[in-house]
């Protein structure tokens, strides 16, 4: 045998071990091992029926991605699949961690499935822009039938033991601890009862009630179609599976096979996969050395209990961590410890989480009106308003109060964290926890490392942000950080553009046909004119629609007029505003542009300025740049964010459409364009 694996038969039951650390990936060393394993097994008389398991801390985890696109021999995923499946002997794959993808599609080509409570099945394909490539999406309807395969492979999202026996995901539970044992009783189960040898590529009884039944289809295509808009394996997805009701197995293959090429060779698959690295790599920082300690955060401290704040203070909780809650007046946290239970009793109303557990939430924040109640504090995080000021005060005072080796966090979005950071005589134990609104569901969390920022406080950050599920990405000092600073060129061009001519609603809708969830004016409507042109010193088009009581959705009118139930129209209120503004502002109106067009005009600036963030060292790498915009901004996923974009685009094309407006290329972007490079490809 292979190192990989090992086999041993047990009263005849023939045990397969595959050992092929970290994840058991399937690798040519794991395929070797299972070829050889399984031919074993059965030229041996005395084994009667097999068990797979493996050893470390999962099932087969998937496929080997560093083998993907090389020839490394050895026998191919078809042939071990082939090799299990047409076997006389029935096969138990014995699962513990998870089962995903590949590792769950080679479990499917067994004949039976048993899984400790604690792991986890799934075809999470779908979240790199592809299918289940080896026969998920022909053999899992088989088995659990066609409604649940489309929400189970159009989701993607792993699914826990328990559930996945009620679903007919897998076929026993084992006792955790157990699996082995289990699994070899199980085998000897179905030696004892006898029956038929039934292959799930044979089975048919949970696809039959729906074959000939294409409504099916149209009408989960309908249901999902908004959630959808813009991705490409959905729609592939429900394709194939129709095609494991409609086909016999072998067509059917054939047809996952035509369908998974549509979507490897696709610009929206090419950047889900490149996304998935980036987020992953994001966490990475090259002069951090690896073996830095890390700071103990048993308790944190939140200064400001609004929105902010109190969304801050609920990732800790979620994670089991004691926040004690800081505010000036009663009222002011009384109304943010009111907002927090309401948000977790909704959880609680939708079936997230048991009344026991919001009890046990809540039993962790402690409340106070006065900042010497952080004194003992692990980590302090300041949510106050964004001003240099108030932000220094806070700082000064909690670098009196705070314990030595106490990590002191600003949430702020813009300003200097240096700044603050000088105004204790601690700048090295500063850092900045940039968090999302609503913080409590948003995944970014930019960190924001000053100029005296200690290794041990960004290596504790950044160990932090896995354990409130957050996705870090490091930046340097500077306005705006990345997301922000990166993404204002887009409202700016949006405000400048309306002056020329074309209108809110063509902006928008150019900008929501590229994928964003809605254009600027209609965001700028739900988030309130006034809130947004909130201390500005010079007339703006905000402001003069403000002026007019045009606050946006919750006045009935902004850039758009509104119904009673907030369903917009064009404006030809705002539209005499628009034309008024350009008039004192000296703009010629020049008359509509193409979608094409209003995209290049207001998304080009954002990729120039993230080649300036770059150029500046404010982050590390181009894909961090994509990572926050597609977390903070919602910018689709499926065009990879806006560096990945440029390179799709063209980088020449870029520096083109900037120069036409007028608008110096950053010097690294133009140089990247001039030699034919790129910002995230080799």
């Amino acid at each position: 045998m292979s190192k990989v694996g090992t086999t041993e038969v047990i009263d005849g039951i023939g045990v397969l071990t595959i050992d092929y650390p970290p994840v058991n990936a399937l690798s040519v060393h794991t395929r070797i091992a299972l070829d050889e394993g399984f031919r074993a097994f059965a030229a041996d008389d005395s084994v009667k029926a097999i068990v797979l398991i493996c050893a470390g801390r999962t099932f087969i985890a998937g496929a080997d991605i560093s083998e993907l696109g090389k020839n490394v021999g050895g026998p191919n995923l078809g042939e071990v699949f082939d090799l299990i499946e047409s076997g006389t002997k029935p096969v138990v794959a014995a699962i513990h961690g998870t089962a995903l993808g590949g590792g769950y599609e080679f479990a499917l080509t067994c004949h039976y499935r048993i899984a400790v409570p604690s792991a986890k099945v799934g075809l999470p394909e779908v979240n790199l822009g592809l299918l289940p490539g080896a026969g998920g999406t022909q053999r899992l309807p088989r088995i659990v039938g066609i409604p649940a395969a489309l929400d189970l492979i159009t989701g993607g999202a792993p699914v826990p033991a328990k559930k996945a026996l009620e679903l007919g995901m897998i076929d026993a539970l084992a006792e955790e601890g157990k699996l082995r044992e289990d699994a070899i009783a199980f085998a000897r189960k179905l030696l004892a009862d006898g029956g038929p040898l039934l292959r799930v590529r044979d089975r048919q009884d949970k696809v039959e009630p729906y074959r000939g039944k294409g409504e099916i289809y149209a009408d989960y295509l309908k249901k999902n179609a908004r959630q959808w808009r813009g991705f490409k394996a959905p729609y592939n997805i429900v394709k194939a599976i129709e095609a494991a009701a409609e086909l016999d197995f072998d067509a059917g293959i054939q047809r996952e096979r035509e369908l998974f090429g549509e979507l490897i060779a696709s610009t929206e698959s090419a950047a889900q996969r490149y996304y998935f690295f980036a987020e992953r790599e994001a966490a990475k920082v090259p002069d951090l050395p690896r073996d830095t300690a890390t700071l103990p955060v048993k308790s944190v401290g939140v200064i400001g209990a609004g929105t902010m704040g109190g969304g801050i203070a609920m990732n800790f909780l979620n994670a089991g961590i004691p926040v004690t809650l800081v505010e000036r007046e009663q009222a002011a946290l009384d109304r943010g410890l009111s907002v927090i239970r309401k948000n977790y009793e909704a959880s609680a109303a939708k079936g997230r989480m048991t009344a026991e557990q919001v009890e046990a939430r809540m039993a962790l924040v402690t409340p106070a009106l006065d900042l010497s109640a952080l004194g003992q504090a692990d980590l302090i995080i300041e949510a106050v308003f964004e001003g240099m000021g108030i932000k220094r005060d806070v700082f000064a005072q909690l670098d009196r109060i705070a314990k030595p080796g106490a990590v002191l966090a600003s949430n702020t979005s813009f300003l200097n964290l240096d700044e603050i950071a000088a105004a204790t005589s601690r700048p090295d134990s500063v850092i900045g926890l940039h968090f999302f609104s609503p913080a409590n569901v948003m995944r970014l969390l930019e960190i924001v490392r000053g100029a005296k920022t200690s290794n041990e406080v960004l290596a504790t950050a950044l160990a932090l942000s896995r354990t409130i599920a957050k996705v870090p990405v490091v930046s340097r000092v500077g306005h705006g950080f990345i997301a922000n600073r990166v993404m204002s060129p887009r409202s700016q061009q949006a405000m400048q553009l309306v002056l020329e001519g074309p209108s809110p609603q063509d902006i928008d809708a150019a900008i929501y046909g590229y994928g964003f969830a809605m254009g600027p004016f209609a965001m700028g409507d739900l988030v309130g004119l006034d809130v947004i042109g909130r201390g500005s010193n010079e007339r703006t088009l905000q402001g003069d629609l403000v002026k007019l009581g045009r606050l946006g959705q919750k006045s009935g009118g902004g850039f758009y007029d509104y119904d009673e139930a907030r369903k917009a129209s064009p404006s030809a209120a705002a539209a005499q505003v628009i034309a008024d503004f350009a008039a004192y502002k000296g703009i010629a109106n020049k008359g509509p542009l193409s979608a094409e067009a209003i995209v290049a005009r207001l998304l080009y600036p954002v990729v120039n300025e993230g080649a300036k963030v770059l150029e500046e060292g404010i982050a590390i790498r181009a894909s961090d740049i994509d990572v926050a915009c597609i977390l903070g901004y919602n910018w689709p996923v499926y065009t990879g964010g806006p560096m990945f974009w440029a390179d799709t685009v063209g980088l020449a094309k870029v520096v083109e459409g900037l120069t036409a407006m007028g608008i110096q290329p950053a010097k690294l972007l133009a140089d990247k364009a001039a030699s034919g490079g790129s910002f995230t490809r080799g």
